[in-house]
């Protein structure tokens, strides 16, 4: 089993640590060890997965694992690795099964619940930058395309963790605007789903957080439309 290869970089993250967030500039309390119920499962099943050429992998959380994605794009190549509740630390914890597949594009949605449990916003702009440089060493030829984070809707009053915390999604989305380079391309979906009140469009979201299949074929559309599903 390769879940635990990346041991060597967890080592260097604390179970419990004190930081500063650049969004507000207050001491939080966060922990970068969470792991959802089923993530060894899953990582196992991805693992077991046999490889195909020209793989569409689909990376990230409960957002991303709530769809088929080779269903909704028709492309058989598409591989869901979304793993609901993941952080970004599970991500770089599970992310050599990804790197091993080589797979020809990378899309990449990860942070609202790195967001909803403290984690600091440099600490996950440091991770996103670590995922990046891992796959580039690993996959040269993958296609990476980091997508913004989508915003959230209060009104639902599900997700209490998730909410007032606006400021940390909007100054991360510019971060990862920043990222675009030759060798990464930026999704921006968040003004996609936005609406005037700076919420998450109700008639898209079942919960204020996840997506409704109506919110699945604006974001295939959108991929669409851009081109983003190319062959390269």
């Amino acid at each position: 089993m390769k879940l635990f290869l990346n041991k060597i970089f967890l080592i260097a993250c604390l179970t419990t640590a004190f930081c500063i967030s650049n969004a507000d500039a207050q001491i939080v309390k966060w922990d970068s060890t969470y792991r959802p119920g089923k993530f060894i499962e899953l990582v196992n099943k991805f693992e077991a997965e046999p490889k195909t050429k020209k793989e569409y992998i689909f990376l990230g959380n409960s957002i991303t694992a709530g769809t088929d994605w080779a269903k909704l794009l028709g492309l058989p190549q598409a591989k869901n690795r979304g793993i609901s509740g993941d952080i970004t630390f599970g991500v770089l914890e599970r992310l050599q099964e990804v790197i091993n597949r080589k797979p020809a594009k990378l899309f990449i949605l990860i942070g609202i619940n790195d967001i909803s449990r403290n984690i600091p916003d440099s600490v996950i702009v440091r991770n996103y930058k670590t995922i990046i440089a891992r796959v580039r060493n690993g996959s040269r030829r993958t296609h990476i395309y980091f997508t913004t984070l989508l915003p959230v809707n209060a009104s639902f009053e599900k997700f209490k963790n998730h909410y007032g915390k606006d400021n940390h999604i909007l100054w991360l989305n510019d971060e990862i605007r920043k990222l675009a380079s030759k060798d990464v391309t930026v999704i921006d979906l968040y003004p996609v789903f936005v609406d005037d009140n700076k919420r998450l469009k109700a008639n898209l979201t079942k919960d204020g957080l996840h997506l409704i299949p109506e919110g699945y074929k604006v974001w295939a559309d959108y991929l669409i439309a851009n081109d983003y599903l190319k062959r390269q």
